[in-house]
C-alpha cells in the first residue's frame, strides 16, 4: 500500500518531534521528509505548518505551500481556536485547524481524510459496496445472516468478497463456516502499514464459495475503543482490494461498530418479533434496512404492527427454522449450500434483493433462477 508522503514546517524541536509521532503512530502510514521536493521532486501529500508565533509570515507560508502543492493536505496547529486566525489559515489554503498539542484521533481522522481525498483524485478504483449486519439485540441472527449473504454474494456475483468478523471474542463467523483460522482482524489492524494484497492474501481464509474471511478476534478487550480509527481505516483498504464487503457488526454500539457504519453503503438492521427487538429497532432505524428473522407463524407480533411501530418497511422476513440452522451450524456448512430448504431459498432471494434492489425477486425469471440454484445444489449434494 502506498504511503503518504508529509512534511513539517516550524523549527521548534519539540513541534517536530511531536508532529513527527502522530504522524507516525496513525492507521495510516506517512513517512516524514525533511525537504519540500521529495521523491524526486513530487509535493508531499500533507503538510504540518506551526502557525503559534508570528501569524502574518505563517499565513504568507501557507499561501506559497499551496501554490507549490496545490493536491496536498495543509494543516494548521495554532495555540488558540481564535476564530479571525482560523478564517485567515482557511483562507491562505489550510484544509485543517488544530489546537496545540493536537489530540491524537482528531489528527488521525484529518489524515485519514486526506489519503481519502488523494485516493479519489487520482482515480482510484471504486470502492466496494459494503454492507452492515447490526442486531437489534444480542442474539437476534447476525452471523447467521451475515454468513449467509456473503456466501450467496460471491456464489452468484462469482466477485471478490470478503465477511469481516467484528464481534470482540464471540465471533462466530468461522464458526459458521466450518474453518479454522491462523490470523483475525487484530493481525490486519495492528499491521496496517503492511496490508498490501499479497499480505491480506496470508490473514484471509477463501472459503469453497469464494468468500473470503477475515476471522474475529479471540479477546474480550479487542478491536475496543482505541481501534476505530485503525478498523475504518482497514474497511478503507478493503474496499479498495474486494467489489463486495460484508461485515457482521454484533448488537454493541461502540467505536468499533460507528467506524463499520461510516463506511457503509448499506446497513440491514436484524429483529426478532418480539418486544425487545421492536423497541431498539424503532431506536436504531435510520437509513437502515429491517431484516426481521425467526419470523414463524403465528407471530406474536403481527408484522403490520411491527411495521406501524416503526413507521419503516419489513425490507425481508427469513421464516423461523431452528432444526435447519442448528444443522448447518454444527456442520460448519452455511445454510445456502446445504439443499432445498425455504430459508435457504428466502436467503437467495434476499441475496439478488441486495445485489438488485430494482429486481423483483418473484418473477418468473427469478423462480427458474430459484430452480437452477436447486438443481446445482442437488448436483453438489451427489457429486
Amino acid at each position: 500500500m502506498a504511503q503518504l508522503v508529509g512534511l513539517i514546517v516550524g523549527e521548534e524541536e519539540a513541534f517536530r518531534k511531536q508532529i513527527g509521532r502522530l504522524l507516525r503512530s496513525g492507521a495510516v502510514p506517512v513517512s516524514v521528509v525533511e525537504d519540500r521536493a521529495p521523491r524526486d521532486g513530487a509535493p508531499p501529500d500533507l503538510i504540518i505548518v506551526d502557525i503559534r508565533g508570528d501569524a502574518s509570515s505563517a499565513m504568507a507560508g501557507i499561501e506559497r505551500l499551496r501554490a507549490s502543492a496545490p493536491g496536498a493536505g495543509i494543516f494548521a496547529v495554532a495555540l488558540s481556536a481564535d476564530p479571525d486566525l482560523i478564517l485567515q489559515a482557511m483562507r491562505a489554503g489550510a484544509n485543517e485547524f488544530f489546537i496545540w498539542p493536537p489530540a491524537d484521533e482528531t489528527f488521525h481522522g484529518a489524515i485519514r481524510r486526506t489519503a481519502a481525498r488523494r485516493d479519489t483524485a487520482q482515480g482510484a478504483k471504486p470502492a466496494a459496496t459494503t454492507l452492515v449486519i447490526f442486531g437489534a439485540k444480542g442474539g437476534a441472527g447476525t452471523t447467521t445472516v451475515a454468513v449467509n449473504c456473503g456466501v450467496e454474494i460471491a456464489r452468484v456475483t462469482k466477485r471478490a468478497t470478503v465477511i469481516v468478523d467484528l464481534k470482540p471474542g464471540l465471533g462466530d463467523v468461522a464458526l459458521f463456516l466450518g474453518i479454522r483460522p491462523r490470523y483475525s482482524v487484530l493481525d490486519a489492524i495492528d499491521n496496517l502499514h503492511r496490508l498490501d494484497r499479497e499480505f491480506l492474501r496470508e490473514l484471509v481464509v477463501k472459503h469453497k464459495s469464494g468468500l473470503d474471511i477475515l476471522a474475529g478476534s479471540d479477546h474480550f478487550d479487542r478491536p475496543g475503543s482505541s481501534d476505530g480509527g485503525a478498523l475504518e481505516e482497514l474497511f478503507r483498504l478493503l474496499a479498495r482490494q474486494y467489489e463486495y464487503l460484508v461485515i457482521d457488526a454484533g448488537s454493541q454500539i461502540n467505536s468499533c461498530t460507528v467506524a463499520a457504519l461510516y463506511t457503509a453503503d448499506r446497513m440491514f438492521l436484524i429483529a426478532n418479533p418480539d418486544v425487545p427487538s421492536v423497541r431498539n429497532s424503532q431506536r436504531l432505524l435510520e437509513r437502515v434496512r429491517l431484516v426481521l428473522n425467526r419470523a414463524g407463524e403465528p407471530y406474536p407480533i403481527p408484522l403490520k404492527q411491527i411495521e406501524a411501530a416503526l413507521g419503516h418497511p419489513i425490507y425481508h422476513t427469513f421464516p423461523s427454522d431452528y432444526k435447519t440452522v442448528s444443522t448447518a451450524l454444527n456442520s460448519g456448512v452455511p445454510l445456502v449450500l446445504t439443499g432445498n430448504s425455504d430459508i435457504a431459498t428466502q436467503f437467495d432471494h434476499f441475496t439478488r434483493q441486495v445485489l438488485d434492489p430494482g429486481a423483483d425477486t418473484a418473477s418468473p425469471k427469478r423462480r427458474v433462477m430459484s430452480l437452477d440454484r436447486v438443481l446445482a445444489l442437488t448436483s453438489l449434494a451427489l457429486g
